[in-house]
């Protein structure tokens, strides 16, 4: 498996993460087939989850989300300052 980086986002907040997290997702979504489409779409407005993600992100936990087609995945993340994949 060849991992690529798509694009890389320096946010200064959690919430500002996650605003950046959904845009991409959007982005990525955009471009998928419906059925992969989906749970992206889905995520975009799911508030309970985004609650958790920016928890995650304010006790200084990673936040994943992976989005998926036939041949490629896309995983978003976004970890605390000085972490890394």
């Amino acid at each position: 498996m060849t991992a690529i980086l798509l694009g890389a986002h320096g946010a200064a907040s959690p919430r500002l993460a996650l605003r950046w997290l959904r845009e991409r997702t959007g982005h990525v979504a955009d471009q998928l087939d419906a059925a992969y489409a989906q749970p992206g779409r889905y995520w975009l407005t799911d508030e309970a989850e985004h609650e958790r993600a920016l928890t995650c992100r304010a006790t200084g936990t990673a936040y994943q989300r992976t989005l998926y087609d036939e041949n490629t995945r896309y995983v978003l993340i976004a970890y605390p300052p000085g972490g890394t994949t």
